[in-house]
């Protein structure tokens, strides 16, 4: 059985392996080099933090990534940049068709966006500044001294708050996180797990290892022979002879989400007849009640990678198919729909095969993958002041800035971010549903046929199903953008490149 030592946690941004949760306070900057020769000489110096294990844990962390744009102002070849993905190359933002599936459409329109709404609002490089209770504002002025502005301009310092267990609506959050199976205690053979896991292959975040499928996710490799400079890298794990400029990097996703405090809970207390009834439907539409627990109950049966003793994450919705309990539409569920590689629960060897095969599936059994293949790993931060539901009901309420600076990190943007964002998230025909998209995150827009989409169902086992409709928009994005988090030894390799990037792959 393999070890941590096999992960090269030397050469990994911190980031991947830890949330830096109990470092409270966090400095978002999104940056521009305006001086390619003073970028490289900071680079070569700048205490980007790894992922070793310390007994005491980092008082201050830096780490960074690039988009694309940023990799070809630092002179990284073309042939390079051409093998990282599609999604990556061109943006978030860089295509009409991306932005329908991601939900991205009306008021969420790119170019509606305070950021990376095309490619010369992209930044370069996304700066993540992390630090004890009271020292953020000095480790800022730390790394923002005189070579750092020489070499980049500062678009934005994006908004965040001192860490809080509880996200701008109320609800607890950073509940449910896969766990990456550093010690590979898990097979990754195609269709081998019935049962929906929370451990995860590495490579699913982690480019240059192997993923759920028991493959390597395509990324640049490098012929050491055409290009010197490449000599530094990691060795490409797959393909030996050849250099892994992605090995121990990851995508990173990143996205700030406003969220309309008030309006939520408005809306909620409008459409309830009592406090109760009030926090009846808050907690449907989330998947969970506000201190965390879940609305189906704790399974008995054994899920890697989570503990018996974790009551709030401790659970499937095999016994729930129908959603009476948690309804299939609420977010957490849409995010996480807790599947194995069967869609529900299968008892005897002849079922399990009829439905590998195909037959007897139920109607609502239809839409859902198995979860193991799009999993995130969430890293963002909230933003803006906090607003209690009691107070947030008032016609008075306070109107301010408030949300989420979404951050996930995943080794196959398509296949994980994309995925989960517009089958999951945006689909108004999630498993099996009609007309209703995320509760939260649903952008409300019409179908093409003019179908509303802004209803939530929440079914009933001892009556009609229960329906609300003309959801208003809830969250609504402001900027967004796919960057690369390199290893280590990538950074190096960069910083030591042409500045005209004329060398040869």
């Amino acid at each position: 059985m393999s070890t941590t030592s096999e992960f090269q946690f030397d050469d990994m941004q911190a980031l991947i392996r830890y949330g830096h949760g109990k470092l409270r306070e966090s400095c978002f900057l999104l940056l521009n080099i305006i001086d390619v020769d003073a970028t490289k000489q900071w680079l070569k110096t700048a205490p980007v933090s790894n992922a070793e294990q310390t007994q005491t844990g980092p008082e201050t962390v830096l780490q960074i990534a690039f988009s694309v744009h940023g990799l070809r102002v630092l002179g990284v070849n073309e042939l390079v940049i051409n093998d990282f993905s599609d999604e990556f190359i061109i943006g978030m933002s860089g295509d009409e068709s991306r932005s329908r599936r991601l939900g991205d459409v009306g008021s969420n329109a790119p170019e509606l966006w305070e950021w990376g709404s095309d490619a010369a609002r992209v930044p370069h490089v996304i700066l993540l500044l992390y630090a004890k209770s009271d020292r953020i504002e000095s480790w800022r002025k730390t790394i923002v001294d005189d070579q750092f502005l020489k070499a980049f301009q500062i678009l934005r310092q994006l908004p965040t708050n001192d860490i809080v267990d509880r996200e701008p609506f109320g609800f607890k959050d950073g509940i449910s996180q896969p766990r990456i199976d550093w010690q590979q205690q898990q097979t990754t053979d195609q269709h081998q797990r019935e049962r929906y896991s929370n451990l995860l292959a590495a490579g699913e975040v982690v480019l240059g290892y192997p993923n759920e499928y028991g493959l390597y996710t395509e990324r640049p490799l490098i012929n050491p022979q055409q290009d010197s400079h490449a000599a530094e890298l990691p060795d490409a794990e797959d393909n030996p002879g050849l250099k892994d400029f992605a090995r121990n990097g990851s995508y990173l996703v990143i996205r700030q989400l406003a969220q309309d405090v008030p309006g939520f809970w408005q809306y909620l207390d409008k459409t309830s007849n009592s406090e109760s009834e009030r926090e009846q439907l808050a907690a449907a539409m989330v998947g969970r009640e506000r201190d965390g627990t879940p609305l189906v109950a704790k399974t008995t049966d054994p899920i890697p990678g989570i503990a018996t003793t974790d009551p709030v994450n401790h659970f499937t919705y095999d016994f729930d198919l129908k959603g009476n309990h948690c309804p299939i539409g609420s977010h957490v569920r849409r995010a996480n729909p807790r599947t194995g590689d069967l869609p529900s629960r299968s008892t005897g060897r002849l079922s399990r095969l009829l439905k590998k095969i195909g037959f007897k599936i139920k109607p609502h059994e239809d839409l859902v993958a198995s979860t193991r293949f799009h999993r995130l790993l969430r890293r963002g931060r909230a933003y803006g002041s906090t607003l209690a539901p009691d107070h947030a009901i008032k016609p008075d309420a306070e109107v301010a800035e408030r949300g989420l600076q979404f951050i996930c990190l995943s080794a196959n943007i398509l296949r994980q971010f994309e995925f989960v964002q517009n089958a999951w998230m945006m689909n108004s025909h999630f498993n099996g549903l009609q007309l209703e998209s995320d509760p939260l995150l649903g952008n409300r827009q019409p179908l093409k046929s003019g179908q509303a989409t802004d209803c939530f169902s929440r079914p009933d086992p001892n009556g009609p199903t229960r329906i609300s409709c003309q959801l208003p928009q809830f969250i609504s994005v402001r900027g967004g953008g796919y960057f690369f988090v390199p290893g280590l030894r990538t950074i190096k390799y960069i910083s030591a490149l042409p500045g005209d990037g004329s060398h040869q792959q």
